[in-house]
């Protein structure tokens, strides 16, 4: 219980900066946008790069990867199913809502509450892989799609999703990390210190989007908002707990684990990629602050329900 509010604690004291300095005007009126594109152009793709080389695949590989990637799916699926063909929204809306809606804060709040309460950051492994190799180039490609229109050969629509940053970065380190190549230390600290601008650079920026208010220029619908809390914080931790214990077996440390990272709130990433595409940035925006200030009662109720 201690490990989960002092998790919260850290990521709450990295936004304060970030909304000090937008209070402030510090950083002048484009900070946020300038600080999201580095974050999503530079440190994001370094972090993911750096992440994959340094995984342990026997630990990423396990029946934890089949039950997130089983739920995480389903809600995502979920949501673009009522989105699209209920809610009747758009292409680009849709993608930011579905990962509002399953897209876990696993960089930013999964890796430190994994060290506070379980003392061992393998167990987000499986959580961060999917994320990083399924969803975020799937999510992107899209994106790309639908921002730029692309029109013309087949040929011509694979190849923009190839150019995103995202997918060049996982991509990369996939293949070091599969074919076991050591990278010099000169070449590998560079990316590290770029690497470590993704999480508090993600956390600062949307501390800076929190300085101006919670609305965006346009409100934000109700209807997508509770959407989107109610599969992020209800749904999704009780799905992976009957798919887990029920269909995999799990129970102790490891089902308390992947219910746990279920029950995490939209990661701050989803923001940057709203702000990237100019997408859907007021839901982007108030679901991660939603879910974040929420999100403490779920985990509350796994800590106390399942054992670690």
């Amino acid at each position: 219980m201690e490990g989960v509010l002092e998790g919260f604690a850290v990521i709450f004291l990295v936004v304060a900066v970030g909304f000090v300095l937008g209070r402030l005007n510090v950083l002048g009126p484009d900070a946020q946008q300038v600080i999201s594109r580095l974050v999503f152009s530079a440190g994001t793709p370094a972090l993911l790069f750096v992440t994959l080389t340094e995984s342990d695949f026997d630990d990423v590989i396990s029946p934890s990867l089949a039950v997130t990637v089983i739920c995480t799916t389903t809600i995502a699926l979920v949501y673009i199913a009522i989105a699209r063909f209920w809610l009747r929204r758009r292409t680009g809306d849709t993608v930011i809502g579905a990962l509002a809606s399953s897209y876990v804060n696993a960089g930013n709040l999964g890796i430190p509450l994994t060290v506070f309460v379980l003392g061992d950051a393998a167990y987000v492994a499986p959580v961060m892989l999917f994320q990083v190799v399924v969803m975020a180039p799937v999510a992107y490609a899209v994106l790309d799609l639908d921002a730029k229109k692309v029109s013309g050969s087949a040929w011509k629509r694979v190849l923009v999703p190839l150019r995103n940053p995202i997918t060049i970065g996982s991509g990369i380190g996939l293949l070091v990390s599969g074919l076991g190549i050591q990278l010099p230390d000169l070449i590998h600290q560079p990316i590290e210190l770029v690497a470590g601008l993704a999480v508090p650079g993600a956390l600062i920026a949307f501390g800076l989007s929190l300085s101006t208010g919670w609305r965006a220029s346009a409100p934000s619908p109700a209807v997508d908002l509770t959407l989107i809390s109610v599969l992020k914080l209800v749904v999704h931790p009780v799905l992976t707990f009957v798919v887990g214990h029920f269909a995999f077996g799990l129970s102790g440390t490891v089902l308390f684990a992947v219910c746990l990272f279920a029950a995490l709130p939209t990661a701050q990433n989803v923001l940057i990629a709203a702000i990237r595409y100019n997408r859907a940035v007021g839901v982007a925006r108030q679901a991660a602050l939603i879910t974040t200030a929420l999100s403490i009662l779920p985990m509350v109720l796994i800590a106390t329900v399942i054992p670690a």
